[in-house]
């Protein structure tokens, strides 16, 4: 069910204007269990046949961006690629732009989690580095070339954001006032979130993407479904929540719509005029 909200009736008589550029998150908004659901990749294909940009705008990291979204880039069905929550952003031509942590950053992350006692792991744009492992890291290790255990690796490597792991649902680093140094907390899951640069956000990578294409981000639309899309949501013409999507995010969107499943993409792009 597609559900218009706050700025347009719940019929939509009339078509809207196609943006220029449309960013897409990946996990539950493309793709479901890291796999882009098959009604999603048809749509993308048949949308690059047009005149539209095809953006992926993820928090992932750009060492396990998953194979089938590669697979699109590589075959220009997406223009280009946004990673690491706006700090680090490229196509096939090579990089767009980047916003590596400062060395000051980054010690001061390895502080806060080795003062909450947290399993932590720093992305760079080839490999996520883990500062410990156990059980489950260890399974997943062994099946990820690209993820390692080294807790040193961001003293000789740029790296871009850090991941932590909480202990349990409830004990989530409240107590740390993260912005007292220039940093932000970004929750992805119950017991997962992000630590970036307080000025840091899929919106920034975004703004960079529209330069490079000579557009404004008031022509474009963006999917997404989680916390770090929040930024992303303001910035665009066009802000589209997944029917699963966070309350928070809910409230922000433009529109509302269906779930994966749902085919909720696809119901949103009716309502709109394909650029011919």
């Amino acid at each position: 069910m597609f559900i218009v909200d706050k700025a347009a009736t719940a019929s939509m008589p009339r078509k809207l204007p196609m943006p220029k550029v449309i960013f897409f998150d990946i996990d539950d908004t493309l793709s479901r269990n890291g796999i882009i659901a098959e009604h999603n990749k048809s749509t993308l294909e048949a949308l690059a046949q047009t005149d539209i940009k095809l953006v992926i705008s993820t928090g992932r990291s750009k060492a396990i961006l998953p194979a089938d979204i590669l697979a699109l880039l590589e075959a220009d069905v997406l223009d280009a690629i946004i990673c690491m929550n706006g700090q680090y952003s490229f196509d096939n031509q090579g990089l767009i732009s980047h916003y590596p942590l400062s060395a000051e950053q980054a010690d001061k992350i390895v502080q806060l989690c080795k003062t909450s006692e947290l399993i932590h792991k720093f992305d760079s744009a080839t490999h996520i580095a883990w500062s410990g492992e156990n059980e489950r890291l260890r399974e997943f290790n062994a099946k990820t070339p690209n993820s390692i255990v080294d807790p040193l690796y961001y003293l000789s490597n740029p790296v871009y954001q850090c991941s932590v792991f909480f202990n349990n649902q409830f004990d989530k680093m409240q107590d740390i006032d993260f912005a007292r140094d220039d940093l932000k907390l970004v929750h992805w899951h119950q017991i997962g979130a992000d630590i970036l640069p307080a000025n840091a956000s899929k919106a920034r990578g975004i703004l960079d993407v529209c330069d490079y294409y000579g557009v404004n981000a008031n022509e474009c639309m963006a999917f997404g479904d989680g916390m770090n899309d929040l930024e992303m949501f303001d910035l665009v013409g066009y802000a589209i929540a997944m029917g699963d999507a966070q309350p928070a995010l809910i409230e922000r969107a433009d529109f509302v719509t269906g779930t994966i499943e749902e085919y909720g993409i696809q119901k949103v792009l009716e309502q709109f005029k394909v650029a011919s």
